[in-house]
């Protein structure tokens, strides 16, 4: 018999990021080119002390990378320096390209709370292919989310995929419970809008890394053995 603990949710959901002591950022990450940018499109703008930034890594648990420390030396995004502006704030989403974040509502990706109802979990499985750029996953405390689109999340990534970037940036799509789509191989990127196009979903649903035996699937057990199972 199967027991379900109370706020439990499956394994891919609580499945942590692999370690990626090899990634480096991406070469287009230019932080002079970056903040000259930024500077020229928003010259009026408040930004956050060196001070603030550090304690919202030290909040999170994470180093911050240069790109952001850049991004909010700039405009700390907070809306009280807009007085009620709301031209002033959508002057900011177009310099960046993106809905931007004040520093205190940072926060990362947390894969439980993330269409965690065992009802569909419980038929899939995470993947990352050796040639991914963002690692297949549910959630992560890596994923730093910065910014969106009005409801989609948009992280840097500090535990990239084997083909991916240390501060790339990642869309997190708030009708898909699993992974998440490379936007731009940097900050800068986004800003210069050098932003990917292509779309790719990491599939968790079929062979060989979920099999669905009888009803229409398998037709057994030994049909559906394979060592990704």
């Amino acid at each position: 018999m199967l027991v379900l603990v109370d706020s439990s949710v499956p394994e891919p959901w609580r499945r942590l990021p692999d370690p990626t002591p090899e990634a480096t950022p991406a070469p287009p990450a230019d932080l002079e080119l970056l903040e000259r940018t930024l500077r020229e499109r928003l010259p009026d703008s408040i930004g956050a002390t060196d001070e603030e930034v550090a304690a919202t890594g030290t909040r999170l648990g994470v180093t911050l990378p240069d790109e952001v420390k850049v991004l909010y030396r700039v405009t700390r995004a907070r809306w009280e320096d807009w007085a009620d502006d709301y031209k002033a704030a959508h002057r900011v989403t177009q310099a960046i390209g993106c809905e931007l974040s004040s520093l205190e509502y940072l926060h990362s990706v947390d894969g439980a709370a993330r269409h965690s109802h065992w009802a569909l979990p419980e038929t899939k499985a995470v993947i990352t292919p050796p040639d991914a750029a963002v690692q297949g996953l549910v959630g992560s405390p890596r994923w730093i989310v910065f910014g969106g689109n009005g409801g989609d999340g948009l992280p840097i990534d500090l535990t990239p995929g084997p083909r991916g970037h240390v501060g790339q940036l990642v869309l997190v799509d708030h009708e898909q419970s699993i992974g998440a789509e490379l936007v731009a191989d940097s900050l800068t990127d986004l800003i210069l809008g050098r932003v990917r196009k292509e779309r790719r979903i990491p599939r968790g649903d079929r062979l060989p890394v979920v099999a669905g035996v009888g009803n229409g699937g398998v037709p057994t057990v030994e049909a559906a053995a394979h060592p990704d199972l």
